[in-house]
């Protein structure tokens, strides 16, 4: 368990002061589970278009994708909202950055070693070179690879649920980051194609059902955040 326990160390929000809905948090987890459930019943109800090994390194290769989008768009997005707020909030911004730096770079130093470990052309010639020390080195490159898959994959997932804990900087970014993700994932899926013999009619339903839902709940939780906790976007920028 100890990959899965340090990913989520990494990737969950740790802010002290930080306002944790329980009515959220349960709406993000059925909308995850509902997701869940569409994608099996659709793998269930029509055949593969492909050997199953193939499908599963597409849903892993997503997975890593949804990440990788997620790295490029939310330094942006989390750079512009501190560019954006007003002094003295820009300072307060800018010391919870921390937060959101670590899981970004645990998930991305985490990927580029595991990366290195499964490249042998480019280690063994680096190792060999090194005699005895280098054998000792390959040795402990392959057992830090059985800890760096899991964790790599369990932080692809959880950097895109908690959004690579901007949270952290300020509770109404993770609704705007969520929509943009989900939509670049579906775009890619709708180039990609189907992975099973589904008709035209329920693969466009699939797609179009997951960015329809979590820009359903992002628009309802800034929506909660305003009128249960006074907490909006203007607000959070001091404008």
């Amino acid at each position: 368990m100890a990959p899965f326990v340090a990913a989520a160390r990494f990737q969950r929000p740790r802010r002290e002061d930080r306002l944790a809905d329980p009515a959220m948090s349960r709406a993000q987890v059925a909308r995850t589970c509902i997701g869940l459930g569409a994608t099996a019943w659709l793998f269930y109800a029509y055949s593969l278009r492909q050997e199953a090994k193939d499908v599963i390194d597409d849903k892993l290769a997503e997975m890593l994708l949804a990440a990788a989008v997620l790295m490029v768009v939310g330094p942006l997005v989390v750079g512009a909202f501190v560019v954006a707020a007003r002094p003295p909030l820009r300072d307060r911004y800018r010391r919870r950055l921390p937060g959101p730096l670590t899981a970004f770079g645990a998930l991305f130093g985490a990927a580029a070693l595991l990366a290195f470990a499964f490249r042998s052309d480019l280690h063994d010639p680096l190792f060999g070179a090194i005699g005895g020390v280098g054998l000792v080195l390959s040795l402990l490159i392959g057992l830090t690879s059985l800890f760096l898959l899991p964790f790599v994959l369990a932080s692809s997932v959880l950097c895109v649920h908690h959004s690579f804990r901007t949270a952290d900087v300020h509770e109404v970014l993770p609704p705007l980051l969520s929509p943009v993700v989900v939509v670049a994932m579906s775009a890619l899926q709708a180039f990609d194609g189907p992975p099973v013999n589904a008709p035209q009619g329920v693969w466009f339903l699939f797609l179009a059902g997951a960015p329809l839902s979590v820009s359903a709940l992002s628009v309802w939780e800034l929506r909660r955040l305003r009128t249960r906790y006074g907490i909006t976007l203007r607000g959070a920028l001091g404008r």
